[in-house]
C-alpha cells in the first residue's frame, strides 16, 4: 500500500467523522512484516513470517471518545461502518474531563533522518546461515553440553498518524537480530545463559560467531555456582539488567500514575532522588535510536529532555490527556496502539555515564554479589520496595571468586536510586539503556 493510498484512507475517515457530527478525530496505521529462523544442533527448526496493516480510529464528540480498530484487508475493512460504530460509542460513553487536543505550536514538524530504517531485507536463507554459525560456535566452546537453539531475525514497520487538526506524518523503523541460549553441566549441575546481538542496520550486527562465542563462555562461567551467606553487602549490576532500574524509573515518573497518585515519587517532583552526578535523559530523536520517532502518539513534536538532572527530578512523561490532569503541558511522550488511547511512555531512556570503569566498580566494593540475570517483577512502584531473585558471581577481593545462584536481592528504589554509581561503559542497543551499576547497600538472601 502506497504512502498517498494510506494519506487518502486516513483522511476519509477523518472527513467521514466530522460530517456525522464528531468534533474531532484521529487516525493511525501500522503496517509491518517479520521473519526469523531458528536452529537447534545444526538443524533448521522454525521459519516464522508475518505481516500485516492495521488501522486505530478514534473519534472525539465533547468530551467522550472511543476507539476502534480494524485491519486493512481489502475484504474487512469497511469506512463507513468503522466511523458510525465509533460515533455510536463515543456518544455512550462516560464524559473524559481530562480529553485534549493539540494546538497546531504543538504539532511536529520533524523533517530530519533519524536513522531508524535500513531498506536491506535478509533472506531466508541468510537468517538460517547466521543462526547455524552462531550455535556452532557456541557449540564448540570447551564444556558446553547441549544448545536451547540459536535464531535470527528481522522487522520492518511503518506508522502513519492523521489528525483532523490537520497533521499528517509518518516514519519506519526496522531490525536485525540474532541470538542464542546454550546448556553446560549435567543432572542438576546444568546451567543455561544466552548472548545475542540486535541492530537497526543489518550490517551493524555484531558478528555470529563473536556472539556464539559470547554466549558460550557466559554460560561455561556459570559452572560450579554456589550459594552465599545472607547479609548485606554491595551489589553490582551488569549493563542486560542495570536496565531494569531505568524501567522501574519510568513507570514511577509516569504522568498517569502521578495522577492516578500511584507513584513513590508522586510528591519528589524537583526534589533529589539520585545523587547529584547522575543525569537521565529521554530522547526521542536520538541518532539510530531504537525508540527514535519523529512525532509522538498524538502528532506532538517531542524534545530531548532530562527526566534527572544532576540528581533532580525534572518533569514527568506526559501526554496531552495526563498533562491536563496535572496542570501542565504535554512534553509529547504519548504512546498509541491501534485500539487503545494514548498514553505516556519513555523513548530513548537512557543514565548518562559514570567516569570509572567497571572493573574499578567492583575494586572499589571490595566483597559482594555482581548480578548477570534476574527473575520476577519485584518492583512496587507505589511504594518503592524491591525485591527479586537473582544470579551472578561473588566478588572477593574486588574481583570474580565464583558463580553464586539461588538468592534474593532486596531494598527500595528510594534507597537504590539515592547511592548507586555508574559505571563508563553505557551502549546504546536498546530502547532503555544503562551502564553497568554498583549499589553500595542491599539485603542479599541467600543460606541462613
Amino acid at each position: 500500500m502506497a504512502h498517498g493510498n494510506i494519506q487518502s484512507i486516513l483522511e476519509g475517515l477523518l472527513s467521514a467523522a466530522l460530517k456525522k457530527g464528531a468534533d474531532g478525530a484521529d487516525a493511525v496505521c501500522v503496517r509491518g512484516q517479520s521473519r526469523s529462523a531458528s536452529v537447534r544442533q545444526g538443524k533448521r527448526e522454525d521459519l516464522d513470517h508475518s505481516e500485516g496493516a492495521d488501522l486505530g480510529f478514534r473519534v472525539l464528540v465533547g468530551k467522550r471518545q472511543a476507539i476502534v480498530s480494524s485491519t486493512l484487508s481489502k475484504n474487512l475493512f469497511r469506512p463507513d461502518d468503522l466511523v458510525d460504530r465509533a460515533l455510536a460509542m463515543a456518544r455512550a460513553v462516560p464524559e473524559d474531563p481530562s480529553l485534549s487536543r493539540a494546538r497546531e505550536d504543538q504539532l511536529s514538524k520533524f523533517e530530519g533522518d533519524l536513522r531508524t530504517f535500513d531498506d536491506y531485507e535478509p533472506s531466508t536463507e541468510e537468517l538460517f546461515e547466521r543462526a547455524a554459525e552462531t550455535e556452532q560456535a557456541g557449540l564448540e566452546v570447551k564444556y558446553v553440553a547441549n544448545s536451547g537453539g540459536a535464531s535470527a531475525g528481522w522487522s520492518s514497520s511503518e506508522v502513519w498518524f492523521a489528525g483532523s487538526n490537520g497533521f499528517f506524518g509518518g516514519y519506519k523503523s526496522s531490525g536485525s537480530s540474532c541470538g542464542l541460549s546454550l546448556i553446560a553441566g549435567e543432572g542438576n549441575e546444568m546451567v543455561r545463559d544466552y548472548a545475542q546481538t540486535s541492530a537497526i542496520f543489518n550490517c551493524d550486527l555484531r558478528p555470529a560467531a563473536e556472539v556464539g562465542q559470547e554466549a558460550g563462555e557466559r554460560v561455561t562461567r556459570r559452572l560450579g555456582q554456589r550459594k552465599v551467606k545472607s547479609g548485606t553487602f554491595p551489589v553490582v549490576f551488569e549493563p542486560r539488567v542495570a536496565n531494569s532500574l531505568l524501567g522501574s524509573l519510568a513507570s514511577a515518573v509516569n504522568g498517569a500514575s502521578i495522577a492516578r497518585g500511584t507513584s513513590f515519587l508522586k510528591e519528589r517532583h524537583g526534589e533529589f532522588v539520585f545523587s547529584e552526578n547522575i543525569t537521565v535523559v529521554d530522547d526521542p530523536h536520538l541518532i539510530g535510536g531504537r525508540r527514535s520517532r519523529a512525532f509522538d502518539g498524538e502528532g506532538l513534536k517531542g524534545e530531548k529532555i532530562n527526566l534527572i538532572e544532576n540528581g533532580r527530578l525534572t518533569t514527568w512523561l506526559l501526554d496531552l490527556s495526563t498533562a491536563k490532569q496535572l496542570g501542565l503541558e504535554s512534553n509529547a511522550r504519548a504512546s498509541r496502539g491501534v485500539s487503545s488511547p494514548p498514553s505516556p511512555s519513555a523513548t530513548n531512556l537512557h543514565f548518562e555515564a559514570g567516569a570509572d570503569s567497571p572493573e574499578a566498580l567492583m575494586a572499589s566494593m571490595g566483597r559482594g554479589l555482581y548480578v548477570t540475570e534476574m527473575m520476577g517483577h519485584g518492583a512496587n512502584i507505589i511504594t518503592g520496595d524491591y525485591s527479586r531473585g537473582a544470579s551472578g558471581f561473588w566478588i572477593e577481593n574486588g574481583e570474580i571468586a565464583f558463580p553464586v545462584t539461588g538468592v534474593t536481592i532486596a531494598s527500595t528504589l528510594q534507597e537504590m536510586f539515592a547511592t548507586l554509581i555508574l559505571a563508563n561503559d553505557l551502549t546504546f542497543e536498546r530502547g532503555i539503556n544503562s551502564p553497568t551499576l554498583l549499589v553500595p547497600q542491599m539485603t542479599i538472601a541467600g543460606e541462613s
